[in-house]
């Protein structure tokens, strides 16, 4: 099955937030600078009065973020993962996940797809730090239409939110009208050979690469997790019962991202055999969107090799 390509998960931040301002006027975007890149600037055209362009100071920005929540706003932070959660991460942690403060951290250009900006700018351990960070909620989602559906969420959750966003268009997994629900997991294949469970923009390339593995015999069962903390717990042990085999495929660091949280999970809850496919401790290349996922082994075709090789290995 070949997926459709959709829409810049930018695009839709820059639409949706722009969307929920014109009914909440508590609702404002501070940009580092960024706007044209993250599209932030669709919300400053549409509301420039709620558009805080505060420079290249993430750490300040963070800060300010933290400030006006506490008078009320609902502040959006329009800038790259790299700036928006490694640069600030003292005013993340201090300011606003200690706080609790109602802030929604938007990083955009998450994962290997940086648009050929360099290692510098591609943060790959992101889930790592934000999971970690007590009253942190993160989410992860896999193309343009849950994008949306998690952008409109985030809204009306009253605490800190971390939502990893894509910068090019990603494969759209989902019809209009799909419903994102907090907390939970979705099944996107039956299977009854292999889990295999994956968050982002990395699923639909799961998905393809669950019927590359079909067409060898091999029938996976596909998970997708679009909240990553809280972990939707329950429906990971469930899935690893139907196969009583986990893969974990991920666009970040195996080392505390969704292999991390798959394996600490079911070790707790149901002891199964948990193997992982993403990135393992290296700092990425820069390159073109497909190059670096060939490199990495997580195009849909190297993503179906590893699996069977870890299938036929035993």
């Amino acid at each position: 099955m070949s997926l459709p390509m959709g829409r810049a998960q930018r695009e839709i931040f820059g639409e949706t937030v722009t969307e929920l301002a014109n009914d909440d006027p508590r609702i404002v975007v501070l940009d580092a600078d960024l706007g044209s890149s993250t599209k932030g600037d669709i919300f400053e055209k549409a509301h420039p009065e709620r558009y805080l362009q505060m420079g290249i100071a993430e750490q300040n920005m963070l800060g300010v973020a933290a400030g006006i929540a506490m008078m009320g706003y609902i502040p959006y932070i329009s800038t790259f993962v790299s700036f928006a959660v490694v640069r600030p991460l003292d005013q993340v942690r201090v300011l606003i996940a200690q706080t609790r403060a109602n802030v929604k951290i938007t990083g955009a250009y998450a994962g290997l797809f940086t648009g050929q900006a360099g290692k510098t700018h591609q943060i790959v351990d992101d889930v790592s730090i934000m999971r970690a960070m007590p009253n942190m909620v993160v989410l992860s989602p896999c193309d343009d239409t849950e994008a949306r559906e998690v952008l409109r969420w985030s809204a009306a959750y009253d605490g800190p939110v971390y939502i990893r966003l894509m910068r090019d268009a990603t494969q759209r997994l989902f019809e209009d009208g799909h419903a994102f629900r907090f907390g939970e997991a979705v099944t996107v294949r039956e299977g009854r050979d292999v889990t295999l469970v994956s968050t982002g923009a990395q699923t639909s390339r799961v998905v393809e690469a669950a019927d590359l593995l079909a067409a060898d015999g091999i029938d996976a069962h596909v998970v997708h997790v679009p909240t990553i903390k809280p972990f939707p717990a329950a429906a990971i042990v469930e899935a690893a019962a139907k196969t009583g085999r986990v893969i974990t495929i991920e666009e970040h660091s195996v080392i505390g991202g969704l292999g991390g949280a798959v394996a600490e999970t079911l070790s707790e809850l149901r002891p199964t055999r948990v193997q992982r496919i993403g990135l393992y401790d290296i700092f990425t290349e820069s390159g073109t969107n497909a190059d670096l996922l060939e490199l990495y082994g997580l195009s849909a075709p190297k993503v179906a090799a590893q699996v069977g090789a870890l299938l036929r290995e035993g």
